[in-house]
């Protein structure tokens, strides 16, 4: 995401005995016609001494102390002004229980919706940071007063450092932008729909020869998108320029969509998604690229949620594919999702049995916050793009409201133990795989290389472990490497040494030692 210089000012309140909760917001003064979407109040303490940013966000470096308020606007009407009550839903807790004292505050119309996934991004509208003393003795008023512009070209390098703004640009030729056209979706969807994918073929090739090369199928992390991909591809790129890696042909699918990550998995809430990869991305990109076209040419890989689709793409599709190296992936069994046994009877999200809150993300042995937390931030940014609620919407049933069942009560955290039990028979990669084992054995066996950090920030190496011992009960053949104090940065997790990019090196040598044998 992008942000904008913009000066301070300063709002001066006086008067009232009872604390006011409403802010009023209104369009820029040269805006054109109404608006609509989410209106987002960020708040951050006056640090003194400190520098004061240009923009407030929540997560991240520079955010401690921000809080936000939140309410969805149909119209701005003829005042071009709406009221924000944040009192009503905001987090942590509503602004009057702010401690007093002057914070910094901006305001964001997010107007599709996508904040979750995405934050800030095109079309949507921004204030200036104003300083202003809380709690409120009269309402205040604040303008927006910038659109944030469309995103700057694919390739644009702008403040990149040298040796990686080279690195893009030599990339550049080899990188195809495809929009494949998938029937399954558009079946489902009731109207047309295109899957984004990077295609970034090696140096020597050449699309006239008859020589063909491995493939490997690979997805970003939650939060990825279709930009963000082939600008990671450049990388790959460099490291088969200089020869650290043999030369394949890497694709890149979008994942992403209004709801979070559809995982390439088939959904009842999402689409046939996995149907789409399988029926019409690659078929497709086989029929126009220099791919090998069979499975022991066919790779798989991703980190963090695009490690589960690298898993669960492998376990669902065995025939098809010749291995699978997902790295750090969201939960594989969940008797251990975010570290919460969903089967447990009375199982909960938010509270273990003392009634101790549950960790959501750790480092090494410091807990830096709870779901509870995640999810009331959730909650707050949008109804729909977060990471808690992307999973409901690739493994839960679909409820009469067109919407999936939400695993666990928000309020709450009460497990629903009828979803739990859908998600078990429909993707809980464990499940299948110690239930399965007589039928996926010939197609799976050895065709799994699995890595994850021993302290992974958000307990991801206990579901691995999990299915590790699983593929010990069954007698399968698959590789566990579990980093020492690795985290779930792709930095620690790839890196060996002195080397950040060992793993990558490591992973696409032994799948092209699998397509070509006779090489090696």
């Amino acid at each position: 995401m992008r942000f904008y210089l913009a000066p301070l000012f300063v709002v001066a309140l006086s008067g009232a005995a009872t604390p006011e909760t409403r802010l009023q917001v209104t369009l820029p003064p040269g805006f054109q016609g109404d608006a609509g979407g989410r209106l987002l109040v960020f708040a951050q303490p006056v640090a003194p001494g400190k520098d004061s940013p240009d923009s407030i966000d929540i997560g991240g470096p520079g955010s401690e102390g921000v809080s936000v308020a939140a309410r969805d606007v149909a119209s701005f009407g003829t005042r071009r002004a709406v009221a924000i009550d944040t009192q009503q839903l905001a987090f942590p807790k509503p602004f009057s229980e702010l401690a007093a004292g002057e914070y910094r505050v901006q305001v964001v119309l997010d107007r599709n919706g996508n904040y979750n996934y995405a934050g800030r991004g095109p079309g949507d509208l921004i204030s200036h940071v104003a300083r202003i003393r809380f709690p409120l003795s009269s309402p205040v008023s604040i303008d927006l007063e910038d659109i944030v512009p469309p995103e700057a070209g694919q390739f644009d390098t702008t403040g990149f450092p040298p040796r990686a703004a080279e690195q893009v640009a030599a990339s550049r030729p080899h990188l195809h932008d495809e929009q494949i056209a998938s029937p399954a979706l558009a079946k489902f969807l009731g109207t047309q729909k295109k899957i984004g994918a990077w295609v970034l073929t090696p140096p020597d090739y050449d699309p006239a020869a008859r020589k063909t090369y491995p493939t490997v199928y690979m997805t970003g992390a939650f939060g990825s998108t279709h930009k963000a991909d082939g600008q990671y591809l450049s990388r790959i790129w460099h490291m088969m320029e200089t020869g650290d890696i043999p030369p394949m042909i890497w694709v890149s699918p979008d994942f992403s969509s209004p709801t979070g990550t559809t995982e390439f998995a088939d959904s009842v809430n999402n689409g046939p998604w996995g149907q789409a990869l399988v029926e019409d991305v690659i078929p497709m990109l086989e029929s126009r690229y220099r791919m090998d076209a069979k499975p022991s040419g066919r790779f798989l890989t991703g980190h963090s949620s695009g490690g589960w689709f690298a898993l669960w793409t492998m376990v669902r599709y065995p025939k098809l594919f010749g291995g699978s190296w997902p790295t750090s992936p969201d939960p594989v069994d969940f008797h251990a999702f975010l570290g919460v046994n969903i089967y447990a009877p009375g199982a909960n999200l938010y509270h273990d049995a003392s009634g101790s809150p549950r960790p959501m993300e750790r480092d090494h042995d410091k807990i830096l916050g709870t779901i509870e937390h995640a999810v009331r931030l959730e909650e707050v940014l949008g109804h729909a793009g977060g990471q808690i609620g992307s999973f409901d919407w690739v493994f839960s049933p679909r409820g009469e409201n067109g919407k999936p069942i939400p695993l666990f009560d928000r309020e709450s955290g009460t497990v629903d133990p009828d979803v739990a039990a859908y998600w078990r028979e429909n993707f809980d990669i464990g499940h299948r795989i110690e239930n399965g084992w007589p039928t996926l054995k010939h197609d799976l066996d050895g065709k799994i290389h699995l890595t994850v950090g021993d302290v992974d920030s958000y307990y991801l190496d206990g579901p691995v472990r999990r299915l590790q011992a699983i593929f010990e009960k069954v007698g399968g053949k698959a590789d566990f490497t579990f980093v020492p104090d690795a985290n779930h940065g792709v930095n620690q997790v790839y890196a060996r040494g002195d080397d950040r990019n060992a793993l990558w090196k490591e992973m696409a040598k032994a799948m092209y030692a699998v397509a070509r044998p006779s090489k090696h």
